[in-house]
């Protein structure tokens, strides 16, 4: 039997590579991909080639679960993105590196994406010395990210500071307050600052239907 490995590594399992669902986990040899030896499934080398649509959506699946987003917020961030001059998929990419919950993670105040949406909405985060709740709320630059000077919000970001395998903070953020829980965005993300391995153009062909 198995070795039972929970709902998130299955996301994970399924989609063949590292959603960074875990945290600093999935820079482990416990990574559900690391340990796996071939595609999910019993009949898992009777597969047909997959379609071109299944590719495009399977793009898009996968960057709604890195984020944590769902359909709607997804087409929203689509919406907007399609309105904005550069490349579309771009500019899609770009605006969900800057929801405030992914800046969290990255900054290293939180260990992945569920936990900074967690410390975002129970108000232990400060953008521009205000209380902000809303994991979604997209940063620019200039914007100052600190957490609150509560002893319960500082025990929460400095034990996930301490944590090992920590990956560095890109360098359009800067963390270097991070001893008091504070950073600063220095510029708008690119392409080329998304750790995902994804193919935007994809998803826009997919969506743009």
């Amino acid at each position: 039997m198995g070795r039972h490995i929970g709902p998130v590594c299955r996301l994970c399992r399924r989609e063949g590579i590292k959603l960074f669902l875990k945290g600093t986990r999935c820079d482990s040899p416990k990574c559900a991909v690391e340990r796996r030896d071939g595609p999910p499934g019993q009949q898992q080398y009777r597969r047909g080639k997959p379609s071109e649509y299944s590719i495009r959506l399977r793009e898009k699946q996968k960057v709604k679960r890195y984020y944590g987003v769902f359909e709607r917020q997804f087409r929203r961030y689509y919406d907007m993105a399609s309105r904005r001059p550069g490349n579309t998929g771009d500019v899609l990419m770009a605006l969900l590196e800057r929801r405030l919950d992914n800046v969290i993670t990255l900054l290293g105040f939180a260990v992945s994406r569920p936990s900074a949406r967690q410390l975002v909405r129970h108000g232990h985060i400060l953008v521009n010395g205000r209380k902000t709740d809303i994991p979604s709320y997209l940063v620019k630059p200039g914007d100052i990210i600190k957490v609150k000077e509560r002893e319960e919000s500082q025990n929460l970001v400095t034990a996930a500071l301490n944590m090992e395998g920590l990956p560095p903070v890109p360098d359009w953020l800067d963390r270097a307050g991070s001893e008091a829980g504070e950073a600063r965005v220095n510029r708008m993300p690119s392409i080329q600052d998304v750790s995902l391995p994804v193919t935007p153009q994809l998803i826009v062909e997919l969506l743009s239907r």
